[in-house]
């Protein structure tokens, strides 16, 4: 009788333990589905009023992260579509050139299609991403990128947290903080400055999140 009292506790324990885990992971796509949302086009009514919903009673005031939170649910109250498309316009199209160049090359070597965006397609073709027909993105974009990490978190078949952690390391942790630093300071941004700090601040904890993983002992990496 014990044993199988102990058996089936051990059994919910995992159960349960499984359960948290799955809500984590898709908490965590979600945020990079948001900001890949938000980084590829400018919001529309629908967006902009569940951001608005966002409950700043439920948000950790004392958590960096949440106080982000609650200042992108803040600024979509007060935003509208139309002074939002050209708000991204001025942002990430202008003329010539935005204010803000979200490609990873750029970042990271100052020029844009060059060696790490070579490097990103290689790793996509592994990972089983194909270019869709009639994108003009090259890869890098950082819409794209938080894209990836939002489906190999939970799509049909995620990857493990040590692939993540690698795709991020490599692709990411580079420099796309130092892009979302960038367009808090932007000259036209109002509401993406809180998108900015929104994801500066993501950035941050995805980082500490899979550096701790992968710090933990190999036996607690089971439920990867």
């Amino acid at each position: 009788m014990t044993d199988a009292v102990t058996e089936g506790g051990a059994e919910v324990s995992r159960d349960v333990a499984m359960n948290g885990i799955a809500a984590e992971e898709q908490l965590r796509a979600n945020a990079w589905s948001l900001l890949a949302q938000l980084l590829g086009a400018a919001p529309d009514e629908q967006i902009l009023s569940l951001l608005a919903e966002i409950d700043a009673e439920e948000v950790n005031s004392d958590d960096l992260l949440g106080a982000a939170w609650r200042m992108l649910g803040t600024a979509a109250g007060r935003s509208s579509p139309a002074e939002l498309e050209e708000e991204y316009h001025d942002l990430f199209i202008g003329v010539g050139r935005g204010e803000l160049v979200p490609y990873g090359s750029w970042y990271m070597t100052g020029f844009l299609m060059e060696q790490p965006l070579a490097r990103l397609r290689d790793e996509l073709i592994k990972l089983g991403f194909e270019r869709q027909e009639g994108v003009k993105e090259p890869e890098d974009h950082a819409a794209a990128l938080c894209d990836v990490m939002a489906m190999i978190n939970t799509g049909d078949q995620p990857a493990s947290l040590e692939e993540q952690a690698g795709f991020f390391d490599r692709h990411i942790s580079p420099w796309m903080a130092r892009f979302f630093r960038d367009m808090q300071s932007a000259p036209s941004a109002r509401f993406y400055r809180a998108v900015g700090q929104l994801g500066e601040q993501f950035i941050e904890v995805e980082k500490r999140y899979l550096n701790d993983f992968l710090a933990a002992p190999s036996a607690q990496k089971s439920f990867s």
